[in-house]
């Protein structure tokens, strides 16, 4: 539903409901009124969300070269070498309670 039709139907609910003031029928048009002016509340809201959802589609929240920066994949080339990671108190054969 467009903003045009939204209005329309809004504008048209409330002449119903609080305009005309036609008692006589089985259909109590204060009450259609009132259930136009819902419906198009509800159809208003529901497009207003819709086309809010795009934007935030369109958007591109990291940078690129962010991205890169940050990049987690494995590389594609190997180490050639060993990298020792034991911490130096342990290296040697030494635990750091012994004096």
């Amino acid at each position: 539903m467009r903003i045009n039709v939204g209005i329309l139907l809004m504008t048209a609910g409330a002449i119903l409901a609080f305009a005309v003031h036609h008692g006589s029928g089985p259909v109590n048009l204060t009450v259609v009124g009132v259930v136009i002016m819902l419906g198009a509340a509800a159809g208003l809201w529901l497009s207003y969300r819709v086309l809010r959802q795009q934007e935030r589609d369109d958007i591109t929240l990291i940078k690129p070269g962010i991205e890169e920066q940050y990049d987690t994949a494995p590389h594609e080339y190997a180490i050639q070498e060993q990298i020792d990671v034991t911490p130096v108190a342990y290296q040697d054969g030494h635990s750091p309670t012994q004096n």
